[in-house]
C-alpha cells in the first residue's frame, strides 16, 4: 500500500516530494495548499482515518502530533500500519510504529531519500541488524510467533547455529553458536522456543478443478501432495490456474487459507506449456483448449528455467501439480492477477462513519469508481489519481465500467454513500453479472460488499430510536419503479403501522409523490404522528428537524433528505430543549405494576 506522506507546513513539500518519489507515496497537505496529492482541514482526522485504513503514515512534523493523532487507534501492533516521523530538514527519520511490520525498512529508503538517519530503535535491528520476524523478499517464515522468544534468546546469549541458506544480509549473520537454531528449508519442519524455520518461495501450485469443486476435497489434494513431495506450504510463491477458474471457490479459499496470490493465464498462454508436460491431455484441450492445466500453469508462472516437481495428481474433481525453480518467484511476474471488486458503503459523509473495512479497501484499490460527490468524501484515501467518476444517471455504466476493470486483473473500489446494498450499487452489479451484460473475465470476479451505515440509521441515531419496532423503506422515486406499484407499497405500510424511512422523497421535477404518501398515511396514523426530516447527514450543511404528519410540506423537503414518518405508537419527549424520537418495543408491557414485587 502506497504511503502517505503527510505535511502541515508548506516549506515542507519540497522534502515530501522527494520522499514521496523514493517511495512511491503521495503527498498529504492542508486544504489551499498547491503540489499536494491529496488535501485536508483537520490534520488529526486524516491522520485517524489513514491510521485506521492501514495506511503506512510518514509525517514531516513533530513526533508528538502523529502519537497524539493515531493514538486512539492504538489496539494490535500486529495489525498496525508503519507510522514513520521526519525532521523538517530531513535529517533524523524515526519509525514510531511498525518496525517489524515495514516501518524500519521504510524509514532507511526515506532516510536514503533526504540523506538523513534512520533511528532504528527496535532491539533486533539494533543488536543484531536484523528482524528475524521479517524475513525478505522471496522467504517466508514458518510460524512467526516463535520469532520473539527466539530474538530474545538470541540477543540475550547471542550464537546462532545457522542450517541451510542464510535469508539475510550476509553481514547480519550472528556469531556461531548452539542457543538459537535458524533453519532455512524447502521441507516441512515445526520451529519452536529455540528455532526458526524458514522457506524460500521457489515453487509454484498448479491447480486444476472441475465446476464446483468441493474445497475440502481440494485440500485434501493438497495435502497429500505436499505430504509426499515433503515440501512446506510456505515454500509456494503463489498459486496459477486457468482463467476460467477465477471464480472457482475451492481455489479461492485454498488461496486465502495459504496466503497465496492466484495468478491467471488463458488457454492459449498454457497451450503453449504444451512440450513440457508430463500428462498432456486432449480430453483437456476439448474442454478448455489447452492440454493440461495444473502442470501448464505452474509451468507458465515458475518460468522457462522450471521443471515439474510433482506432475499431475488428481481427485474426482481436482488436479494438482508443482513445478520449481532456481530462482525466487515474483508472483506478479506472469500471468494476470485476479481480480477484485469490492462494493463500499461509505455511510452518509462524516468519516466517524465509514467503517474500518471500507477504509482500508479504499486505500488499498487501484482504482476507485464513483459518483464524485461520493469520491470527495473520501478523498484523504483516493487521491485524485486513483479516481474515476461518473456523473448522476450513469449507474450501470458505473457498475459496468468497475466490474471490467477488475476483470482485467485490478483492485476497485465502487464507492456507495450509506450502505452498498440500500438502494445503492449492490445489486446494480450483481444484476449486471446474473443478466450477461459484462464480458466473461468480469463475470469471474469476486465481488465483495462492505456495508455501511445506512442515512436511515444515522437520521434515527440523531433524534433517538425511532426504529425501536418495526419499520420499512420506500423510495418515492418512480424513475425505475411505477407509482402504482410505489403507492402500493407506501398504502401497505400504511395499514401496517410500520415506522417508514422514505428515500429519494422529491426531486427538482417530483413534487407530488410525498403529498401522496402523506395523504395516505394520515387514512390510518394521527396527525400529530412524528416525522423526521434529515438532510446531509454527517456533513457540514446537516440539518435535523422533527415535525408531524399533518405539518409535513413537499417545500421542506429537498434530494438529499431522508423522511421518517413515525408509527401510530411513536412518540416524542424534550431533552436539552430538542425534541426525541422513539418507538416503544413494547416493554411497558413486562414491568411490573405499581406496588408489584418484581
Amino acid at each position: 500500500m502506497k504511503p502517505a506522506i503527510v505535511i502541515l507546513d508548506p516549506a515542507a513539500l519540497p522534502l515530501a516530494r522527494r520522499i514521496a518519489a523514493a517511495t512511491g507515496g503521495e503527498v498529504h497537505g492542508p486544504a489551499g495548499r498547491a503540489g499536494v496529492d491529496s488535501t485536508f482541514t483537520s490534520a488529526m482526522e486524516r491522520l485517524d482515518s489513514l491510521f485506521r485504513a492501514g495506511v503506512p503514515v510518514i509525517g514531516i512534523c513533530a513526533a508528538g502530533i502523529l502519537i497524539r493523532g493515531v493514538a486512539a487507534c492504538l489496539s494490535d501492533k500486529r495489525q498496525e500500519p508503519p507510522v514513520i516521523a521526519v525532521s523538517a530538514d530531513g535529517s533524523h527519520v524515526v519509525p514510531l510504529l511498525g518496525g517489524h511490520r515495514g516501518a524500519n525498512a521504510l524509514a532507511q529508503d526515506v532516510a536514503a531519500a533526504t540523506g538523513g538517519e534512520a533511528a532504528i530503535t527496535t532491539a533486533g535491528e539494533t543488536r543484531l541488524g536484523l528482524a528475524l520476524d521479517a524475513p525478505p523478499s522471496g522467504w517466508s517464515l514458518a510460524n512467526p510467533e516463535d520469532a520473539k522468544g527466539v530474538m530474545a534468546r538470541l540477543i540475550s546469549r547471542g550464537g546462532a547455529h545457522i542450517v541451510g541458506e542464510w535469508p539475510f544480509d550476509p553481514a547480519s549473520r550472528p556469531p556461531e553458536g548452539e542457543d538459537v537454531v535458524l533453519m532455512a528449508t524447502e521441507r516441512a519442519a515445526e520451529g519452536g522456543a529455540t528455532m526458526l524455520v524458514y522457506h524460500p518461495q521457489r515453487f509454484v501450485l498448479g491447480i486444476g478443478a472441475a465446476r464446483n469443486c468441493p474445497t475440502d476435497e481440494l485440500e485434501t489434494l493438497l495435502a497429500e501432495t505436499l505430504q509426499e513431495a515433503d515440501l512446506a506450504p510456505g515454500a509456494l510463491a503463489c498459486i496459477a490456474t486457468l482463467d476460467l477458474k477465477a471464480d472457482e471457490r475451492a481455489i479461492l479459499e485454498v488461496a486465502e487459507h495459504l496466503g497465496l496470490s492466484v495468478r491467471l493465464f488463458d488457454a492459449a498462454a498454457l497451450e503453449q506449456q504444451t512440450p513440457r508436460l508430463a500428462n498432456p491431455s486432449d480430453v483437456v484441450f476439448q474442454e478448455v483448449g489447452c492440454h493440461g492445466v495444473a502442470e501448464a500453469a505452474a509451468l507458465a508462472m515458475a518460468g522457462a528455467k522450471a521443471s515439474l516437481i510433482v506432475p499431475k495428481r488428481k481427485s474426482a474433481n481436482a488436479t494438482v501439480a508443482i513445478a520449481r525453480t532456481d530462482d525466487f518467484i515474483d508472483p506478479a511476474s506472469a500471468g494476470r492477477a485476479l481480480g477484485h471488486l469490492h462494493v463500499i458503503g461509505i455511510g452518509p459523509g462524516m468519516s466517524d462513519w465509514r467503517t474500518p473495512e471500507a477504509g482500508r479497501l479504499i486505500a488499498a484499490a487501484d482504482e476507485v469508481v464513483g459518483y464524485d460527490l461520493y469520491l470527495d468524501l473520501v478523498a484523504g484515501l483516493a487521491p485524485a489519481a486513483k479516481r474515476t467518476t461518473f456523473p448522476l444517471g450513469q449507474e450501470t455504466e458505473r457498475c459496468a465500467y468497475a466490474l471490467e476493470q477488475a476483470g482485467k486483473g485490478r483492485n476497485v473500489a465502487l464507492i456507495s454513500s450509506g450502505d452498498a446494498g440500500i438502494y445503492a450499487m449492490a445489486a446494480l452489479v450483481e444484476e449486471l453479472v446474473a443478466d450477461g451484460q459484462v464480458s466473461d473475465a468480469a463475470s469471474r470476479v469476486p465481488v465483495k460488499v462492505a456495508p455501511g451505515i445506512s442515512a436511515l440509521q444515522a437520521a434515527a441515531a440523531r433524534v433517538g430510536a425511532p426504529l425501536g419496532h418495526d419499520f420499512c423503506t420506500i423510495s418515492l422515486s418512480d424513475l425505475l419503479t411505477p407509482w402504482s406499484a410505489i403507492e402500493g407499497r407506501v398504502r401497505a405500510a400504511a395499514e401496517g403501522d410500520f415506522v417508514i424511512a422514505f428515500y429519494n422523497p422529491v426531486s427538482r421535477r417530483r413534487r407530488t409523490q410525498l403529498a401522496d404518501a402523506r395523504a395516505i398515511l394520515l387514512q390510518h396514523r394521527p396527525a400529530d404522528t412524528p416525522v423526521v426530516l434529515a438532510s446531509n447527514l454527517g456533513r457540514l450543511e446537516e440539518q435535523v428537524r422533527v415535525t408531524t404528519l399533518a405539518d409535513l410540506r413537499v417545500d421542506d423537503v429537498d434530494m438529499l433528505t431522508l423522511v421518517l414518518v413515525g408509527a401510530s405508537s411513536t412518540r416524542t419527549r424534550t431533552a436539552q430543549g430538542r425534541t426525541r424520537v422513539f418507538t416503544p418495543r413494547g416493554y411497558a408491557a413486562k414491568r411490573p405494576l405499581e406496588g408489584q414485587s418484581t
